[in-house]
C-alpha cells in the first residue's frame, strides 16, 4: 500500500476549471497504477480515470472525455486530474487511488485510497 494525500478541490462555477493533485508515499510508487474515483451525493463511487505507472491511460470515463485530463509525474510521486468545462454533475468527493494490479477497475482492485476532496460545481 501507499499513502495518498489529495489536494485541490473546492467551489467552482459551471464551465470553470479545477486541478486535483495526489501525492503518494510509502511503497515504490512507480509500481502502481493510479487514478481517481468520485462519489456524487446519493450515488455510489465510480471510477473517473486511471493511468498506468508508465503513463498509459488505462481508463477514462465517457462522461469526462474531452474535459478531464489525467497525468502523473513519477519523479514527484504525483498524479493529477485537470478538470475543464466543469458541470454541476461533476460535483462529488474525488478519491485518489492506487493499485499494483488492476483487473476490472472495480473498487476492490484498489488497496490504497486517499481521504477524498470535495468538488462542488455551482450552476
Amino acid at each position: 500500500q501507499v499513502l495518498l494525500v489529495e489536494s485541490g478541490g473546492g467551489l467552482v462555477q459551471a464551465g470553470g476549471s479545477m486541478r486535483l493533485s495526489c501525492t503518494a508515499s510509502g511503497d515504490t510508487v512507480q509500481r502502481y497504477a493510479m487514478g481517481w474515483f468520485r462519489q456524487a451525493p446519493g450515488k455510489e463511487r465510480e471510477i473517473v480515470s486511471l493511468i498506468s505507472y508508465k503513463g498509459a491511460i488505462l481508463y477514462h470515463d465517457a462522461s469526462v472525455t474531452g474535459r478531464f485530463t489525467i497525468s502523473r509525474d513519477n519523479a514527484k510521486n504525483t498524479v493529477s486530474l485537470q478538470m475543464n468545462m466543469l458541470k454541476p454533475e461533476d460535483t462529488g468527493v474525488y478519491f485518489c487511488v492506487a493499485a499494483v494490479i488492476v483487473t476490472d477497475m472495480s473498487e476492490g482492485d484498489f488497496d490504497s485510497w486517499g481521504r477524498g476532496t470535495q468538488v462542488t460545481v455551482l450552476s
